[in-house]
């Protein structure tokens, strides 16, 4: 396991108590690598959990594929799209949801960047949990992929972009603003 204190860049598992931000990138291979980001709140869940509801408006723009933060949706249901609509008809799907606990969890599989062209599953778990008068909020990507795929080669990029996310979440859910 190797700690990165890089940038940021998005299961759900019991939260160990947290002081402030935590990033960490495990179990990383050819094959697959997990990216946790884990932060602190001083605010109710609610307002978490309704932040998540609003991926479109802190997700940052430059990761995207027309650069235009209004040219998302996110569809809250099983089966609901994450998806990117722009110019003549084009569009992406950057996941699809697996599930919604309203107020304590969004999954997603999600194929974030330059993974979308491999052949590998990711899965993007927003969670949160409330201790203490603080709540917790966890993203993880968990994502596999066939041996020799080179995604240990990947992983500091997506730790970073994930890190980003969650800052911007972060900002977002404190001021109304990402930046």
């Amino acid at each position: 396991m190797k700690a990165a204190g890089v940038r940021a860049t998005l299961g759900l598992t019991l939260l160990v108590a947290l002081q402030g931000a935590a990033a960490e990138t495990q179990a990383v291979s050819d094959a697959g690598f997990t990216v946790v980001q884990a932060t602190a709140l001083g605010t109710e869940p609610q307002k978490v959990w309704q932040a998540f509801t609003e991926l479109p408006r802190w997700w940052n723009p430059k990761h995207s594929w027309s650069g235009q933060p209004g040219r998302f949706t996110l569809e809250l249901q099983a089966g609901g799209c994450w998806c990117e609509r722009w110019g003549d008809g084009a569009s992406a799907m950057h996941g699809r949801v697996l599930m919604v606990l309203p107020g304590s969890a969004l999954r997603l599989q999600a194929w974030l960047g330059p993974l979308q062209e491999r052949a590998v599953n990711g899965v993007l778990t927003l969670g949160t949990a409330h201790r203490d008068g603080q709540t917790r909020l966890r993203l993880s990507y968990v994502v596999a992929g066939a041996p020799g795929a080179g995604l240990d080669k990947l992983a500091p990029t997506v730790d970073a972009v994930l890190a980003e996310a969650s800052q911007r979440l972060q900002r977002y859910i404190e001021t109304g603003r990402p930046e």
